[in-house]
């Protein structure tokens, strides 16, 4: 009997592996690696719900009819060699993994390996695009992929009259805006998640326990998508960048853990919201701000990263070495509102949305100075769908210009004014005042952004994006007690007493 080795993040029969997989004639290995699970301190959400979700579809596959071979082991070589010692299988069967380190594993093992068709875009495909290009840049990509996918296109226009609707999705938020988003669906835990939570998991996880919010089978999954389509959707275009203090998930899909396990194909997502768009259940902006998250960013991030890896990972640009923030792990509480909130959120759910990551704690950590590499460990371990094709581009490209701007033309930084005017309930009850720079109230976000620029002249003069902040910076009289201020912003941010 042949088998197909299962990774954690193909979790579902309509994949390359397993597509046309006769269960009378294949047996499925699926590994659950200790070593994995006590490599970082994982959010207990996250742990759970790669586990639980591992299992469930284990459960699914007898079902169906396949001899299932679930195993903890030490490491997924570990299972692998296992489970050949066991079985003597004819042939070993695998689609690539997403993240380079499982491809390499499976270099070096005598396996079977088919292309990954859960993404849209092959990385092949992508380096026939970027090759020849000096700078790769998302939204080219993106307008190709409409192209050639034909979502929102009519003919060959983009729907709408725009390819981008970005101008649209930036609104601040409104007293409607929360009164409205509807409810996140949850589902009760059944016995395969409670024992999961009980029997499966190591010590040392932090975090709130799972309530039910992640989906960890697929028919739960296409719960959560035919919800976000039918009553979270047609709202979300307006406010896709807005934050509101206590209100976590407000019109935000949620759907991106069962997308990067497997659960849901990217296909499927892009061809309800099309479909929603074109019933006219939904507006443009919404419409084409979400499937520019799937078939541009989401395959953008996976081009480069399988392009540009394994050096990226290590890219340290500008130089930061600052350890992250206690306010951010849980080691320490923080008097910046919107920190706090953030930080809270990641508690109790695993999750922020990506304003909150990038304005609020990638802005924080750059102006900061945080160390590139230690910022993304945590982030991976901290959020529901972190993987590392996920996090290492969006972090050490997006997030902290680490890369020097491969990924982006500038640093994603700004002062407090940006997040009071994106935000509702964070600076209103914060102590700090956006408006200052300099003084023991001035808002840290607006005083590490001018000390930020200052430190990094060498790197970033000559940007052509920061000429008027720079000509600003130059300008500046206070700039010495800004300074000043920014050094003791960043030892008591160190210290965990900010």
């Amino acid at each position: 009997m042949d088998t197909v080795w299962v990774w954690g993040d193909q979790l579902n029969r309509d994949l390359a592996h397993l597509r046309d997989a006769d269960p009378a004639a294949t047996r499925v290995l699926l590994v659950v690696s200790t070593d994995k699970l006590a490599e970082r301190r994982w959010h207990v959400q996250k742990a759970h719900l790669v586990v639980s979700a591992i299992r469930h579809f284990a459960t699914e596959l007898e079902d169906a009819g396949f001899e299932v071979d679930l195993r903890r082991a030490e490491s997924m070589r570990a299972g692998f060699a296992a489970h050949v010692d066991e079985f003597a299988p004819g042939t070993v069967r695998a689609m690539e993994p997403a993240s380079l380190p499982g491809s390499r594993l499976l270099d070096d093992l005598d396996v079977e390996v088919v292309d990954n068709d859960h993404f849209l875009c092959h990385w092949r495909a992508f380096d026939a695009w970027a090759d020849g290009r000096t700078h790769l840049k998302m939204e080219d990509f993106y307008r190709l992929r409409r192209q050639q996918t034909g979502y929102l296109m009519d003919g060959e226009e983009p729907a709408g009259g725009r390819w981008n609707h970005d101008h649209a999705n930036r609104e601040p938020p409104t007293r409607e805006l929360v009164a409205t988003a509807p409810d996140p669906v949850t589902s009760r835990l059944d016995e395969i998640d409670r024992d999961t939570l009980d029997n499966w998991l190591p010590d040392g996880l932090y975090g709130a326990p799972p309530d039910g919010t992640w989906a960890t089978t697929r028919r739960r999954a296409l719960a959560r998508l035919r919800r976000f389509v039918d009553e979270a959707l047609p709202a979300f275009g307006d406010h896709q960048d807005a934050m509101v203090a206590g209100a976590w998930s407000l019109n935000h899909a949620l759907l991106s853990h069962a997308l990067n396990l497997g659960l849901l194909h990217p296909t499927e997502v892009c061809d309800a919201v099309e479909e929603a768009y074109r019933d006219g259940r939904v507006p443009i902006n919404a419409a084409e701000g979400f499937i520019r998250q799937i078939i541009g960013w989401r395959e953008y991030i996976w081009g480069v990263y399988r392009r540009w890896m394994p050096e990226y990972a290590d890219l340290n640009e500008l130089g930061a070495d600052l350890a992250v923030p206690p306010a951010f792990t849980g080691g320490a509480g923080t008097d910046l509102r919107c920190v706090a909130d953030t930080v809270a959120t990641i508690h109790d759910h695993a999750y922020a949305h990506h304003i909150q990551r990038l304005m609020v704690l990638a802005n924080l950590a750059t102006s900061a100075g945080v160390d590139p590499q230690a910022f993304t460990a945590w982030m991976h371990g901290a959020f529901i769908d972190a993987y590392d094709w996920v996090m290492v581009p969006n972090v050490i490209g997006m997030g902290t210009f680490a890369d020097g701007g491969r990924m982006s033309t500038k640093p994603y930084i700004s002062g407090g004014a940006y997040i009071s005017r994106m935000s509702n309930g964070y600076c209103n009850d914060c102590r700090f005042d956006p408006k200052q720079r300099v003084g023991e109230t001035a808002c840290p976000f607006t005083t590490l952004y001018w000390d930020m620029l200052d430190r990094n002249r060498d790197v970033l003069t000559g940007n052509h994006r920061l000429n008027q902040p720079y000509a600003t910076l130059d300008r500046l009289t206070d700039l010495e007690e800004v300074r000043e201020r920014a050094t003791e912003v960043r030892r008591r941010l160190a210290a965990g007493d900010l």
